[in-house]
């Protein structure tokens, strides 16, 4: 596994119908290293979840390249798993079957199926085999999406605002669980969120981005020491630095709303 993504002057235009067109992305340019976890923030649409969805191969950018270990990304692959703030996962499927889908659609299952319950394992869902998803919480169900795409062992880790709908409570609590899967995986794991206390306490590093069309505004590496303290000096300081560059990087109004403890 190695999971190096390079994306190089990557430009997204999008069609409205009208008939007009507004660019998302803009010649933007990063690399993600191998098994860093990365968080993109930003103005609402500003193209953080575009550029996740042409790393997953959902969307083609209109120029530039997008590459994993030195080969283009064109089309979805196993070895990019995506995880989206809806656990979209199959009702009329038990647990397991939602799970073992991605091994079945990739003809492996009766290879791997006994790693299966590891998975289950991993994500804390043992016992919950046979359940079916509306049996589930919220936060239950997205350790159930994120163990379907784990079964894959992808090397790359998507995550679109995967905890958005749920509780404070349940938030905190996943972000725990995914923290310890990607330091158990070490897989490269970028994650799109609206919170940046999220974006400190789970991330190496933070992207910030720009308002419409999309650059990078700027990428604050995060030096705290794990397991990190949301009330420390240094974890406050990164939080208003990153306040302090949304506003300037036309995020005014998501500004003053994350400093009001409200999102977006």
């Amino acid at each position: 596994m190695v999971g190096v993504i390079d994306v190089l002057k990557v430009r997204k235009v999008f069609l409205q119908s009208d008939g007009s067109e507004f660019t998302v992305l803009n010649d933007v340019e990063l690399r993600f290293d191998s098994g860093e976890f990365v968080s993109l923030i930003g103005p609402s649409g500003c193209g953080k979840s575009t550029l996740l969805r042409i790393i997953a191969g959902l969307e083609h950018a209109d120029s530039g390249t997008i590459s994993l270990d030195g080969e283009p990304i064109t089309t979805p692959g196993s070895e990019r798993g995506l995880v989206f703030q809806d656990p979209t996962l199959f009702p009329w499927m038990t647990i397991q079957e939602n799970i073992a889908y991605g091994l079945r659609a990739r003809g492996i299952y009766d290879q791997e199926k006994d790693s299966i319950p590891d998975f289950f394992h991993l994500v804390g869902l043992e016992g919950f085999e046979s359940a079916y998803p509306h049996h589930l919480s919220g936060g239950m169900a997205q350790r159930a999406a994120i163990a379907r795409v784990l079964v894959n062992r992808p090397k790359v880790l998507l995550l679109d605002e995967p905890l958005g709908a749920l509780d404070a409570f349940t938030r905190m609590n996943m972000q725990d669980e995914i923290l310890k899967i990607w330091q158990q995986q070490k897989m490269t794991t970028i994650l799109v969120t609206h919170d940046v206390d999220e974006a400190i306490y789970m991330a190496n590093k933070v992207i910030v981005m720009s308002a419409r069309p999309a650059k990078i505004e700027k990428i604050i590496d995060v030096g705290i020491p794990r397991p990190r303290r949301r009330d420390s000096t240094e974890f406050l300081r990164l939080r208003a630095d990153i306040l302090g560059t949304l506003h300037f990087a036309g995020g005014a109004q998501e500004s003053e709303l994350f400093e009001r403890g409200l999102g977006v």
